[in-house]
């Protein structure tokens, strides 16, 4: 299932369909483990059409109970209550509301100040930026054929962020150093599925109906993506839970790498107590990761020496990947991800 869904964000990407809005019930389910983090903050949601973007109805309906200062939300769209229109109006808009003025806790539309921008509003141009100062937590969703730059950017204004992103992203050159020096790491739901579906989101009327994970619910259109989930850098309780051990080492079920030192471990669950060494990991181990249990060493991308499986086989087919030898051959695995235990 989780390759369907990398066909279909990968269709997506080449077709530039980036328009997958999230549903207010994924929104919920992750935002309560941060809502501690948003008293006196400024929340920014600077990839959503905010007269309708469930992101801005959560923040704005839970302005005082998160005890929050200011919202800012910007669009590359028109102020219609559509959707999905199609980035054609000359100006964009961006929207502040800075809580209840009468009483009744409802974020009426004359409490809400809308503003024009000067341009398109894309997140990348200046008076996006500008915006993006002012800001201490961005929450949303980032066209994932946008994702590098969009990181790169929260990175480089020193912004804390909860967003949306596929599982693909990790293994990008410019996300997985983040991850390993500790400056972004996976939210609670990352690649889960809830009531039998994986994080879900409203797709254009145009969007091609294709695979069992799509469907129709009162005229609209759905789409439920495996692989998806949240990134962030605000401290959550489920990073440091500690890893429980049920496994030991032993040299048949833990064979060395023939092109790195290191073992496999071909389960997370089945990481062994007893080793200290370097081993490596499935990317879903990244779900696990406590960083005070574990150290994060680098990937298979960057570490497998490929030198010595072309001088063992005399070539060296696909990218950079780990092997072990099994029956006499040579077996190219999945992507791993080093680390060493802590304590």
């Amino acid at each position: 299932m989780a390759k369907a869904g990398n066909r279909q964000l990968g269709e997506a990407k080449k077709q530039k369909k980036d328009e997958f809005y999230t549903q207010l019930a994924d929104i919920n389910n992750e935002l309560r483990h941060y809502e501690h983090h948003f008293k006196g903050k400024t929340v920014l949601c600077n990839c959503d059409d905010p007269r309708v973007s469930n992101f801005f109805h959560y923040f704005s309906y839970k302005f005082e109970d998160l005890g929050l200062k200011r919202l800012i939300t910007t669009c590359y769209k028109n102020q219609e209550r559509d959707l999905f229109s199609q980035n054609d109006s000359e100006r964009a808009i961006w929207l502040e509301y800075n809580g209840d003025r009468n009483g009744n806790r409802i974020p009426d539309p004359e409490e809400i100040g809308i503003r024009f921008l000067k341009g398109d509003g894309d997140f990348r141009s200046a008076e996006c930026i500008e915006l993006l100062k002012q800001a201490d937590i961005v929450v949303t969703n980032p066209p994932f054929s946008l994702f590098r730059e969009y990181v790169a950017q929260l990175i480089q204004y020193g912004k804390k962020f909860i967003i949306i992103g596929n599982q693909n992203a990790i293994n990008y050159k410019e996300i997985f150093p983040l991850i390993m020096q500790d400056k972004m790491w996976l939210g609670v739901r990352f690649n889960k599925r809830i009531g039998g579906k994986n994080m879900t989101f409203q797709v254009p009327a145009d969007y091609p109906m294709r695979g069992t994970e799509m469907y129709e619910e009162d005229g609209k259109k759905y789409i439920s993506v495996a692989g998806t989930g949240w990134f962030t850098n605000l401290d959550i309780k489920k990073r440091h839970e500690e890893f429980v051990f049920v496994r030991r080492y032993n040299p048949i079920d833990y064979p060395k790498y023939v092109n790195f030192d290191a073992i496999d471990v071909s389960k997370t669950a089945d990481i062994p107590e007893d080793w200290y060494g370097m081993m490596g990991v499935p990317i879903t181990f990244l779900d696990k990761y406590n960083p005070e249990q574990f150290e994060i060493i680098g990937q298979s991308l960057t570490l497998a020496d490929m030198k010595v499986i072309k001088k063992l086989q005399g070539k060296a087919g696909g990218g950079p990947r780990f092997y072990v030898e099994r029956d006499g051959k040579l077996v190219r695995l999945f992507d791993r991800i080093v680390i060493r235990r802590r304590k």
